[in-house]
């Protein structure tokens, strides 16, 4: 299971008070076996707080180099003295754990995410088009239609359950009517800031203006996005709601050439692109871009894909009360028939209102996961 937030920041506690209490961090780093390109990329300072939150920042964007760093300070012997090396065996063995998961199981085709919590139905599609988006640093703008309540939104979800096992972070901005450049700009450079230096300001040329152009602006974005350590994936969501007039499209459209451009020079370490709600019908992006897209079209889940998705978790997941053989078969069987009752009963058989029907959908099934969970 992976790690809380209240959790990291107690490794990073850890991390300041007994491996990076040091005045050369660097050397510190490579006694306990960490790579020489992974210390080099790091920026340290003489201040150890500085120091820990980078090296967490950093080991944090893939699942190996959470396990590495544990490992590390449960080696540590200042730590080690300590009762809190009883609380890193366990993170330590946590992490092995989420390894392991990770390696033996398909992370495209999860359909449980977040510590086994969160329900993500379907979308069977989405499943193959990211893998492929994943693989092909030459498909960098993912395009999600639907009609509106089909769960484009919800796309996120599964984003950031694969970013945890392919070293990418997706970060959103929600869209709206009064949405403004600008605003998109300022919400995109908070995300995208170098975690030492905070935001910079917008215009490199800090004039007075904020916003010298759309253009100048979508190169800022992408050329942050490409000079940090981490990858990103921009995520608009809720992009049909913007106002015909609105500046944000010029911005869109701007954004995804200067990703294009920024990809051609520094390969698969430029951000990606995601639009959530994009239809086909709305302002198209730029011609040069068209070798570049990636579509779905999200659509809510029928009753015999929550039958599939079900019948996956409760094989994945078995209690062990359940047996083996044909009798657990049996039993699994007659668990999904009740979920699936269940569950269209909470939120309506027919979907009638779809309106946050998806919504209502994942829900009820978490709680129906949870059910099981405790037999």
């Amino acid at each position: 299971m992976p790690l809380t937030e209240t959790e990291w920041d107690l490794v990073t506690t850890w991390v300041r008070n007994y491996l990076l209490d040091t005045t050369d961090p660097h050397s510190q780093l490579a006694q306990y076996g960490f790579p020489p390109e992974f210390i080099g990329a790091l920026r340290l300072t003489h201040v150890s707080a500085d120091n820990a939150r980078t090296l967490v920042h950093r080991s944090r964007t893939d699942i190996q180099g959470q396990l590495r760093l544990v490992e590390v300070l449960t080696t540590v012997d200042r730590l080690a003295v300590l009762p809190d090396i009883a609380k890193a065996g366990e993170f330590l063995a946590r992490l092995r754990e989420d390894v392991r998961a990770h390696a033996a199981r398909d992370n495209f085709r999860t359909c449980v995410l977040k510590n086994g919590t969160e329900a993500f139905i379907d979308r069977q599609d989405l499943r193959e088009t990211l893998r492929r988006f994943v693989a092909d640093p030459h498909t960098f703008i993912l395009l999600v239609d639907g009609e509106p309540g089909s769960g484009r939104s919800y796309t996120y979800n599964l984003l950031r359950h694969i970013g945890q096992h392919h070293g990418f972070r997706p970060v959103r901005v929600t869209l709206s009517r009064t949405a403004t450049a600008a605003k998109v700009v300022r919400r995109l450079a908070d995300f995208v800031a170098d975690p030492q230096q905070g935001t910079a300001p917008i215009d490199p040329t800090e004039l007075n203006d904020p916003l010298p152009s759309v253009d100048e602006a979508a190169h800022w974005v992408a050329g942050r996005a490409t000079a940090v350590e981490e990858r990103f994936w921009l995520v608009l969501d809720e992009c049909d709601t913007l106002d015909p007039s609105s500046d944000v499209w010029d911005f869109i459209g701007q954004l995804g050439m200067a990703i294009y451009e920024h990809a051609a020079a520094r390969g698969d370490q430029a951000p990606r692109l995601v639009l959530l709600g994009y239809g086909r019908s709305m302002r198209q992006l730029p011609y040069d871009l068209r070798g570049n897209l990636a579509w779905d079209t999200a659509r809510i889940a029928e009753p015999e894909d929550l039958r599939a998705f079900f019948d996956q978790a409760f094989h994945e997941s078995p209690p062990e009360s359940l047996g083996t053989g044909q009798p657990r078969e049996s039993a699994i069987a007659t668990l999904v028939d009740a979920a699936v009752h269940e569950v269209l009963q909470a939120t309506g058989a027919n979907g009638a209102d779809r309106e946050g029907y998806m919504r209502r959908l994942c829900t009820a099934a978490e709680g129906a996961i949870r059910v099981y969970r405790s037999l």
